[in-house]
């Protein structure tokens, strides 16, 4: 037994661990050399430059045959027209378009019937890499969106639920991952803004983790969603929560994986994204558009990654899980404490964070 020291309860540690409830992951909140909300401002940002004379989105004909197109909140109907030659598509599509899908041109998956799966000797084994491939891309090459108005996202989200379930039904599609990635340091490829749609027949380890632990905590506390539980204790300690309104909150989440994360989450339980009803989709908008309004002023434009958990559409039933939307910002570069313990290091408390971001509101 190691000797207890007199001055060890004086002891000022310059960390603090944090345990995430749904994860069951442990992140390290380095309070010791926590930076000033400040200076994240002034880090320099690297730029993508591409003029729109060469951007492949301004120059949209030059792509795929589009699957869904807005014109300013309404989306335009091709299925009521006779078949359209795919030379003569993009001649239907209107000028004035605000918000399209396409296929994506070099995608990671392909769609097809069958799900070929192969064994290499005793231990490996894989699979044809089947699945869609999409782009949600909006008109404006400069316009991303903390720039976007509530309308103006709110028609982006029309297009992923759209397109959602559109997909949900196709064959081997058991997830839909919708992801955003915005600036260099976000890995995104491109300057123009767009998001992307990929299924896959395979469910995300970090989600299903998340569907296992919150049916543990659901069957343990007489049917309780853990996400609705972690909500109500936020709305009662108000330390956390950037933006609130009728249906949605954004949150700094209390194990922050990262500096500035946000969650936007529904305030009523609900399991599936595509069930989200109109007016919902307003208020979302508007939580999504405070939250990036706040990190643009705060943070002067970080790149950052934004995505969608929601219950997978692989025929199961998730009554235990609550879908919602991640913002991360990068603020940091994983190293190799990071990588090899899978355990992240935050250098601002999130309650910090969040004092920091509600000033950028006001």
């Amino acid at each position: 037994m190691p000797k207890k020291t007199k001055h060890a309860k004086h002891i000022k540690f310059p960390s603090e661990l944090r345990f995430d409830l749904v994860s069951k992951d442990w992140v390290i909140i380095a309070t010791g050399r926590a930076k000033k909300p400040e200076s994240f401002k002034k880090e320099k940002r690297a730029k993508i430059k591409v003029s729109k004379k060469v951007c492949p989105f301004c120059n949209i004909e030059t792509q795929k045959e589009p699957v869904l197109v807005y014109s300013h909140g309404k989306k335009i109907n091709f299925s009521n027209r006779k078949p359209i030659p795919k030379k003569k598509i993009w001649s239907e599509v209107p000028k004035d378009w605000s918000t399209i899908v396409i296929p994506n041109k070099y995608p990671a998956l392909l769609p097809h019937p069958k799900l070929e799966k192969k064994k290499e000797g005793k231990f490996y084994q894989k699979m044809n890499a089947v699945g869609f491939a999409e782009l949600v891309i909006t008109r404006d090459h400069e316009k991303h969106f903390p720039h976007l108005e509530t309308p103006q996202i709110k028609e982006v989200f029309d297009a992923y639920q759209q397109r959602y379930l559109d997909l949900m039904n196709q064959p081997l599609v058991n997830y839909i991952s919708i992801f955003h990635n915005h600036g260099v340091e976000a890995g995104a490829s491109q300057p123009h803004p767009h998001s992307q749609i990929i299924t896959t027949p395979l469910v995300d380890i970090d989600l299903k983790n998340a569907l296992f632990n919150s049916e543990l905590y659901y069957k343990k506390n007489n049917r309780k969603c853990i996400y609705c539980e972690m909500n109500v204790w936020e709305r009662k300690v108000k330390k956390r929560i950037i933006f609130e309104n009728k249906y949605f909150l954004a949150i700094c989440p209390f194990a922050s994986k990262s500096a500035f994360e946000v969650i936007v989450s529904p305030k009523t339980h609900s399991s599936y994204f595509e069930e989200t009803s109109e007016e919902e989709k307003w208020y979302l908008s508007e939580a999504f558009g405070a939250s990036f309004k706040a990190l643009y002023r705060g943070l002067s434009d970080p790149a950052y990654n934004f995505y969608l958990h929601t219950a997978p559409c692989d025929g199961k039933e998730h009554p235990h899980y609550h879908w919602h939307w991640t913002i991360l910002p990068k603020t940091a570069i994983s190293a190799g404490f990071e990588i090899g313990t899978r355990m992240e290091i935050s250098t601002i408390e999130p309650e910090r964070a969040t004092k920091y971001l509600i000033k950028q509101l006001k």
